[in-house]
């Protein structure tokens, strides 16, 4: 990989636990190829256009990478009804995208998360959505698009990789909440990754008192990737 610019956050305020403080290590790529992408992902890095990051918080070690082993997976009854009431949503999976759909959908969200659950609010312009969503795709970024009567009700970002799939970002809109946009998305992913016999959904970071990532441990069978120290290497190992 060449290219590579390396660097990290001063520490700030948790956006998960309160009280805590966090730290993000993150290394730019202007370009990277699917092998490379999962190699990065396996090892606990999450890609966001062409930054690719990871927590490196001092003394906390609760936002745990967490993957679903899809061969296993169980459609529960709840899961079938949310499956049952998305019956008329269309869905479209194509490369990332933009467009003032895209950004006014995106902004719907996260005002709505600031009334449910507090979340800050970052100015999002299409340079910026460009740059975290869209950007180097390469021949593994996808999104999936959801549409209700011709309106786009959900995105659901997605990288397709040699395993499994990188699950990066979801927002719908919080109207039809009826629908559990959120699940369905994610049991969408699910589905496609047995249609293309992939082993894994990379879920990001599962956070046990997080109301907003703890949902994460509900899909199972799933495996924690643990970090461990070998000959003064760092090795890699879920389980």
């Amino acid at each position: 990989m060449n290219n590579i610019i390396g660097f990290c956050t001063l520490e700030e305020e948790c956006p998960y636990l309160e009280n805590r403080y966090c730290r993000n290590e993150y290394n730019y790529i202007s370009f990277i190829n699917k092998a490379q992408n999962q190699e990065l992902v396996s090892r606990g890095w999450r890609r966001f256009g062409s930054y690719f990051s990871r927590p490196i918080c001092s003394d906390c070690n609760e936002c745990q990478n967490l993957r679903i082993l899809v061969e296993n997976f169980h459609f529960s009854k709840s899961y079938r009804r949310v499956l049952k009431k998305n019956i008329a949503t269309k869905i479209i999976l194509q490369k990332p995208s933009l467009s003032d759909e895209h950004l006014l959908l995106y902004e719907k969200y996260h005002y709505y998360q600031k009334g449910k659950k507090n979340w800050k609010i970052y100015d999002l312009n299409f340079r910026k959505y460009y740059n975290l969503y869209v950007d180097n795709a390469g021949t593994f970024g996808y999104e999936l698009d959801f549409y209700i009567d011709n309106k786009l009700v959900c995105v659901d970002l997605i990288d397709i990789l040699e395993d499994g799939i990188s699950s990066i970002y979801c927002f719908y809109d919080p109207d039809f909440s009826h629908l559990s946009l959120g699940k369905y998305s994610l049991l969408t992913e699910i589905k496609l990754a047995q249609l293309k016999k992939l082993k894994y959904i990379y879920l990001g970071y599962f956070v046990k008192g997080c109301q907003s990532l703890s949902y994460k441990a509900d899909y199972s069978p799933n495996e924690i990737l643990k970090h461990t120290s070998a000959l003064n290497e760092q090795a890699f190992l879920w389980s």
